[in-house]
């Protein structure tokens, strides 16, 4: 566990406040994690001073102590998600190395660390990589205890589980227990209960996963009606009264995407799970966790696949069994056989990086990237600027993964090639080699994340507003907020939303203290009209904006897929 987490460090912590706050993405969280510092009140919190309950106060929570300790930043800020990144990879070493031994958990953890969807969440400020951190510690703790027979260490797995709602979702409560009551079901192990839900853990884990359920009721009425039906329920159907503008996937797109962000160990999992469901393993009571673990993933991978509603990161709490089941294919079946078909798909993936560099691979590029990115999806139906980067920004990156990716395959075949040839330690160097190839490609994310976030982010826009904006002027967002979350943290200055109410914010648009944030036309119309200097930040191109019917509008900067109006001559 220990070389795990020390090699999954620098990638994850390196230049990790190079670029400026993804938006719409980082910037909102980021902004209500400023927000709190200043309020103190974790069962309140805002965004742009509007109640926000879409999310529960855990990320919020740990950026603002950061911040109070060493001050605010983009760095800071997404040191939280990495910090999480780097628990979850030593919580599946650790598992890994008591089910496989300890060669086998280091290649669990270094697979998490080296899963692309992981790593490149590990390093933007959301609160997944927190989920997936402390369901993987609560599925760790909970299996080894059950092993061992220790109670506190059950009860300490409870607990993570209830951290889990208090990152994101309660689900991370639900679903893990009703996962593990079937895996020990299956073993025929679920009697006596108290031993898998002593009551101390049953009590920590209902405090933590919805004891702030009511705090939060209590300070803003209807909370909880809105999370249960609208947020969730209702959500699951895709029949939302309050929708946002989030575009979801269609089931396959997922499966594709969650794949994908597990490459290349989905390969090896795939295997090793195949080899499992074949032999009926779960039941063996020493294959428990296994069971459990296979469970987990066919929970998460197919329910999300049922529900009406998918996005990209939904498949993230997985990636830490998926890496324990490669782990075990390669323990299992690491012969020639998979090297050679790593090999061949590294060397498929060398080419596919390869002709999307090329002109002729840019359409492709953009389907890729549309599909993946949620900014991108939700940008194209609500007619709002392009949020990438062109393709060819993108394409020394690609080169550069394609290159490892071909060294990788060069490496494996070799390997293969010469494997009846090799000494006893030589041939369980195949993990290792995928290690390395997959080591190669991350910084090749972690240049590509930075690129998508200096392409769209409000802080150019944000920071020629501080500079030529009175204290006395009107500033107006067009557009939902979030999709400029970080505005008021390069300005300083807080706008009114006009266009703005399908949002992560439409359950705060209908409490009594946002009657002045969310403006109509009419209105900024009159202000615009009546004397008084006015800046309207639009998300939306030109021809589509409000400023398009407003007498003299000057654009004074455009720049991150947004125009900077003013009413006023130059």
């Amino acid at each position: 566990m220990v070389v795990a987490v020390a090699l999954a460090a620098p990638p994850l912590f390196v230049e990790l406040g190079r670029a400026p706050f993804d938006d719409p993405g980082e910037g909102q969280h980021a902004e209500v994690a400023r927000e709190l510092l200043q309020s103190g009140d974790p069962f309140a919190l805002t965004l742009g001073g509007v109640s926000y309950v879409d999310k529960p106060p855990l990320l919020y929570a740990l950026m603002a102590l950061a911040f109070a300790g060493v001050g605010a930043s983009e760095g800071t800020a997404r040191a939280v998600p990495a910090a999480a990144a780097l628990a979850a990879v030593g919580a599946t070493a650790w598992l890994g190395a008591r089910v496989l031994g300890a060669r086998a958990g280091f290649v669990a953890g270094a697979a998490l660390l080296t899963s692309a969807g992981f790593f490149a969440f590990g390093r933007y400020v959301r609160p997944e990589t927190l989920f997936a951190a402390a369901l993987a510690w609560g599925f760790t703790l909970v299996l080894t205890g059950l092993s061992d027979a220790r109670r506190a260490r059950v009860v300490a797995g409870l607990t993570a589980f209830g951290v889990a709602a208090l990152a994101k979702d309660p689900l991370g409560v639900v679903a893990p227990l009703l996962t593990l009551g079937a895996a020990l079901t299956l073993a025929r192990r679920e009697r006596p209960i108290g031993r898998w839900l002593p009551w101390p853990g049953v009590v920590l884990v209902a405090l933590f996963g919805f004891g702030w359920w009511t705090l939060v009721e209590w300070r803003t009425p209807g909370f909880v009606r809105y999370m249960v039906v609208d947020n969730h329920l209702l959500n699951a159907f895709g029949a939302r009264r309050l929708p946002d503008e989030d575009v979801p996937l269609t089931a396959g797109e997922f499966l594709a995407v969650a794949l994908l962000g597990a490459a290349p160990w989905a390969l090896a999992a795939g295997a090793a799970l195949w080899a499992f469901v074949r032999r009926r393993a779960w039941r063996r009571v020493p294959e428990l966790p296994w069971t459990a673990l296979a469970l987990w993933i066919g929970v998460i991978l197919i329910g999300t696949m049922l529900s009406s509603f998918r996005l990209p990161h939904y498949g993230l709490p997985v990636y830490f069994a998926i890496a324990l089941f490669a782990a075990r294919g390669w323990e299992e079946q690491g012969g020639r056989g998979l090297a050679a078909a790593h090999a061949l798909l590294f060397g498929a993936l060398a080419l596919a990086c390869g002709l999307l560099a090329t002109t002729a691979g840019a359409h492709l590029m953009k389907s890729v990237l549309g599909a993946t990115d949620v900014a991108a999806r939700k940008s194209a139906v609500a007619g709002q600027a392009a949020p990438l980067p062109a393709v060819s920004a993108f394409r020394p990156l690609l080169i550069a993964t394609a290159l490892a990716f071909a060294a990788g395959a060069l490496a494996l075949g070799a390997w293969a090639a010469a494997f009846r040839r090799l000494g006893r330690r030589a041939r369980h160097a195949a993990p290792f080699i995928v290690v390395t190839t997959m080591l190669l490609v991350l910084p090749s994310v972690a240049s590509a994340l930075a690129l998508v976030a200096s392409h769209r982010a409000v802080r150019g826009v944000g920071l020629e507003l501080a500079r030529r904006a009175a204290p006395e002027d009107l500033v107006v967002h067009e557009g939902p907020i979030e999709n400029s979350g970080a505005l008021e943290w390069y300005s300083g200055r807080r706008a009114v939303i006009v266009d703005g109410r399908r949002s992560v914010l439409a359950f705060g648009a209908l409490r009594p203290e946002a009657r002045d944030v969310f403006w109509e036309r009419a209105r900024l119309r009159d202000v615009w009209l009546g004397g008084r200097r006015v800046w309207v930040v639009s998300v939306r191109a030109p021809e589509r904006s409000v400023v398009a019917g407003l007498p003299g509008a000057r654009l004074v900067t455009a720049g991150g897929g947004r125009w900077l109006w003013v009413n006023e001559p130059p």
